[in-house]
């Protein structure tokens, strides 16, 4: 079968709860070679109101009329603005008996739910912020989890304020909107909130802003230059070792496979990566001036000086003050009220994370919304080598999405995606089942760093779209291709015979020969008719006319503001503002709480990295094996965003594929 490259924060309401329903629990595998991709925005209402045009059936298919809702062909449906509410954060102070209620709840607190009263709590942000809830078991910093505790600690009358160690953040621009906006949130209590940046470049900077204070040693990193991007092309190297690269690709802006294929950048990737860029960077000089009071050509003027020196920002006005940590401790002691020979109550992150919302007094709601989520690359199956546990599984996802669907007690579901795509079949099937939930009870999807290609597919199966505003979205198109080792087995003296049945036979099996031009052709046909379902069915699930989608599509990435302007998202803001759409489709009142249900797997717990070890010994010769057919396009139809741009942009880990698969299995030994 051929190979298709079909290229591609969450905000809690204040009276939420999470719990989990339950664990779905795998072997870790290892992600198959890809050639992948990877940004946000306050929950404010929607300024515009949407129409969606009438439209015949954008492709056929009889197994769709009857379980899909359809559009009355007669009339236009327009969506108002009202449809969408912001679902913003509103603190509202816990008095009179709900304040007995949380001191008793914490008299009889659990030991680990114990927290000393005046405690600051100290959250180190760095590395890679996943966005699954995580174990106690599991590394790394968790969305859900960090969102959680500025909730929780705005109510909680045993935290004073909270204490950010800021650094080297892994993660794209929607996770830290996410995070910049709580910490706005938290904010509106009166609490304080402080950030220590050893080091810091722009995303750093752009939350640490936020902050009411920001605190740097005199040796601090700080490298405000400027944002770039950068596009590695890998066609050279491969012509030297004799490898030639036979790709097809449909959509004038689908990039997935340059890497490959070209030696520069494309005039169609360079308009689309810049378009990008200028969003990026137009919005960090807007919201940094903002919190700093200035104007936005001064702060572009500052960066444009190349100003590393922590004494020249202290002076700009960009940082409160250089001084060590310790130091900022000594501060806090004395606002806190701690005398000097004691020590700051502290508690971290991970066991502020094991306090119930219930304990400081944020109650739940007999209604329950289930979350959904679906982060890292697409597969249709588990792989049999368990070596990592990231990534969707299309068959394990399927089972929840029906789960939910079946379950009479779950009101309303939100499908949360944080995905650069992957196989396209895999995508079409979770798409079928979403749009079967969605005419069952409403469902949502909240985009976070990205949701493009396949990670798009599932979100246009939703009755809603939410995404950040710098959320990497879109990317509707295909690329398809394989390689020819001709040269490379005559340089090393290999040699490959293949006896076949039927014309088209040996379209993937002859790798050690180029198409013929009638396998070119075909090669070609089928790209093209990836692309249309891909286009008809986004035209469909979008409400769409065939031409008006085929404008936004041809593989192009949007920013999540640019997609909502063009008809490819409905709304503006993060899991919360998601939760206010679901709550009023279902008829919910806004002001009445409900609680959220993770559906999704959680992180591994240990037995499950101590058996991922093991099997990662014994799979080491199947994990070569599935390099090698990640190199060779043999896995099928694809849906994925282009990794050069998905790296550069947003710092994430999907990477370059081969040293990520390396990374991954080293990892786990």
């Amino acid at each position: 079968m051929s190979k298709l490259l079909v290229p591609p924060p969450p905000t809690l309401h204040n009276f939420t709860s999470i719990r989990t329903l339950s664990s779905y629990t795998s072997p870790s595998r290892l992600p198959l070679l890809s050639i992948i991709p990877k940004l946000p925005s306050f929950s404010t209402r929607n300024s515009r109101s949407r129409t969606r045009l009438p439209l015949p059936r954008a492709f056929d298919s009889d197994s769709d009329s009857n379980s899909e809702a359809a559009v009355d062909n007669n009339q236009t449906v327009t969506i108002p603005d009202e449809e969408y509410p912001t679902g913003e954060f509103k603190f509202e102070p816990v008095t009179g008996f709900r304040s007995l209620l949380v001191k008793l709840n914490m008299l009889f607190a659990l030991p680990w739910e114990r927290v000393r009263k005046g405690s600051v709590l100290t959250m180190k942000l760095r590395g890679q912020i996943s966005d699954q809830v995580k174990t106690r078991f599991s590394p790394g910093l968790s969305l859900p989890q960090i969102c959680e505790n500025f909730v929780k600690a705005a109510y909680d009358p045993r935290i004073s304020g909270i204490y950010l160690h800021i650094e080297g953040l892994n993660c794209g621009w929607g996770k830290v909107e996410e995070i910049r906006r709580h910490i706005l949130n938290f904010k509106q209590s009166g609490k304080f909130v402080v950030a220590f940046v050893p080091t810091c470049q722009e995303k750093e900077y752009y939350l640490a802003c936020a902050c009411e204070e920001i605190y740097a040693p005199p040796s601090a990193y700080f490298s405000l230059f400027g944002l770039t991007v950068q596009a590695s092309f890998l066609r050279g190297v491969l012509d030297n070792i004799g490898i030639e690269p036979q790709v097809e690709r449909i959509g004038k802006y689908k990039s997935a496979g340059d890497q490959l294929a070209r030696r520069t950048i494309s005039e169609e990737n360079c308009e689309m990566l810049t378009a990008l860029l200028d969003n990026i960077y137009s919005n960090w000089l807007d919201k940094v001036s903002s919190a700093k009071g200035k104007k936005r050509e001064d702060i572009e003027n500052f960066i444009n000086e190349g100003v590393y020196q922590v004494d020249k920002l202290k002076e700009e006005g960009l940082i409160s003050n250089i001084i060590y940590d310790d130091e900022v401790i000594a501060m806090l002691k004395e606002r806190t009220g701690v005398k000097t020979e004691k020590n700051l109550p502290m508690v971290d992150y991970r066991k502020y994370s094991r306090v119930k919302k219930w304990t400081v007094g944020i109650p739940s709601g007999k209604d329950l919304i289930a979350i959904i989520r679906a982060s890292g690359s697409i597969s249709r199956v588990e792989s049999q080598v368990s070596v990592s546990s990231s990534g969707i599984i299309a068959e394990k996802f399927i089972e929840k999405i029906r789960s939910v669907r079946e379950s009479k007690k779950f009101k309303a579901a939100i499908i949360r995606i944080d995905s650069p795509g992957g196989d396209a079949l895999a995508s079409d099937l979770m798409w079928r089942e979403i749009r079967l939930l969605a005419a069952s009870k409403p469902v949502i999807a909240s985009m976070a760093d990205v949701a493009a290609s396949g990670g798009y597919y599932m979100a246009m199966g939703t009755q809603a779209i939410v995404a950040e505003s710098l959320t990497l979205t879109g990317s509707i198109g295909v690329v398809t291709g394989k390689f020819n080792l001709g040269k490379l087995y005559e340089k090393i003296g290999f040699n490959k015979e293949v006896i076949s049945r039927g014309r088209y036979a040996e379209v993937l099996a002859a790798e050690q020969r180029p198409f013929r031009p009638d396998e070119a052709e075909l090669f070609a046909k089928s790209a093209q008719h990836a692309y249309k379902q891909f286009r008809d069915k986004a035209a469909l699930s979008r409400s769409m006319t065939v031409d008006k989608m085929e404008e936004v599509a041809q593989g192009r990435v949007w920013t999540g503001n640019d997609a909502a302007s063009r008809g490819l998202v409905d709304a503006i803001g993060g899991l919360s503002r998601a939760i206010a759409i679901a709550k009023s489709k279902a008829n919910i009142p806004q002001d009445r709480e409900v609680t959220l249900v993770e559906i999704s797997r959680p992180s591994p717990s240990l037995p499950q990295i101590l058996l991922g070890v093991g099997s990662s010994l014994i799979g080491a010769e199947q994990t070569l094996k599935e390099l090698l057919q990640g190199l060779t396009f043999s896995e099928g139809v694809q849906a994925r965003m282009d990794g050069i741009m998905f790296q550069t942009l947003e710092g994430s880990p999907y990477t370059n594929p081969i040293l990520s698969i390396i990374k991954d299995y080293l990892s786990s030994l």
